[in-house]
């Protein structure tokens, strides 16, 4: 080959290059978002698998990069969380719900860093926004169907702690209870922990041998107690019925993809800023919804579910609101 046919070659390849760096594919590659996740508790842990899963779809899609890593000690996380920002991360997930003050340091020290944290405070400018799993008002429905569904007009509530993001839930699913029986009676218990099936279960257990024949499973292994005792359980977060087919009735559902998509975007076009994500979890945002009763949809009184129905339709009107109630919730069983 002469020189001059190698000279004449190489504007085609400069062409062909550039060509090739503006390929969509490549352009959606480069255009990907490094995203981090924090989690205190395993994956599967039902509030953080709706994270967890909203994050891996967003992966899937090769809109991000995503690390993450679980059950990390509370005296651990601001150095994940600090490993994770000087790591080239644009958006750091999490909950810094017994970590408030560590993750805010490190927010403010990383003001180029977008966090998006479940928590119970506000949003800090200018780069900290919060969210939460805003899933009252399935919460009220289904306390609608617990009540419909109880023979006893007795039902156990077992909670991880009496934090205001699991209180609200609480409360919704009492006042949906007390519209279909105005004197059903609750036992409500905590036991201080976000993942313990064991003590979720036993506490589940005595709430059954009280005369409780509907759960209120806010944590994992009640519904384990109520199919063991062939009792009813209403799920939270997820869906586990195909688990429990013959014991979860109903279950209020978390979508996070409405919030992580809003934030995904909003960093991508620099627009993150600091502000309450919260009401993306509603139901009009469709953030959260009430599961298919599946198995139960000829077992459920129709009556019930007609004022079920009703009642749905007039939260997504706006016609009827939830009330939110983040005070730790009572029992009133005598």
């Amino acid at each position: 080959m002469t020189t001059l046919s190698r000279l004449s070659r190489r504007p085609l390849l400069a062409l062909a290059a550039a060509a090739l760096l503006a390929s969509p594919g490549l352009a959606l590659a480069q255009a990907r978002l490094k995203v981090a996740a924090i989690y205190t508790v395993p994956f599967e842990q039902q509030w953080v698998s709706r994270i967890h899963k909203a994050l891996q779809a967003a992966q899937a899609r090769g809109e991000i990069e995503y690390k993450a890593s679980e059950n990390v000690a509370n005296a651990d996380y601001e150095r994940v969380m600090r490993e994770y920002a000087t790591g080239g991360n644009q958006l750091i997930v999490g909950e810094s719900f017994a970590v408030e003050a560590a993750a805010r340091k490190v927010a403010r020290d990383f003001p180029k860093v977008a966090f998006l944290m479940g928590s119970s405070g506000k949003p800090q400018a200018p780069n900290f926004s919060v969210f939460d799993n805003y899933i009252q008002e399935p919460a009220y429905l289904t306390g609608m169907i617990a009540a419909g569904m109880s023979k006893t007009g007795k039902i156990g509530m077992v909670g991880g702690f009496p934090i205001p993001e699991v209180n609200r839930l609480m409360h919704a699913f009492m006042a949906g209870a007390r519209e279909i029986n105005p004197k059903v009676e609750f036992t409500v218990t905590f036991i201080n922990s976000w993942f313990d099936p064991p003590k979720a279960k036993e506490a589940a257990f005595a709430m059954i041998d009280k005369g409780a024949d509907v759960l209120y499973a806010e944590r994992f292994g009640v519904s384990d107690a109520a199919k063991e005792r062939g009792k009813l359980a209403i799920g939270n977060v997820i869906n586990t019925q195909d688990k429990y087919p013959d014991t979860v009735v109903a279950s209020a559902i978390w979508h996070m993809e409405p919030t992580i998509e809003l934030a995904l975007r909003n960093v991508k076009e620099g627009k993150f800023k600091a502000e309450d994500y919260g009401p993306y979890s509603m139901m009009k945002h469709k953030g959260s919804e009430l599961a298919p009763l599946g198995t139960f949809e000829k077992k459920v009184p129709a009556e019930v579910m007609a004022k079920v129905q009703a009642r749905q339709k007039d939260i997504l009107t706006g016609k009827f609101t939830v009330k939110v109630d983040d005070s730790q919730p009572k029992s009133t069983a005598r």
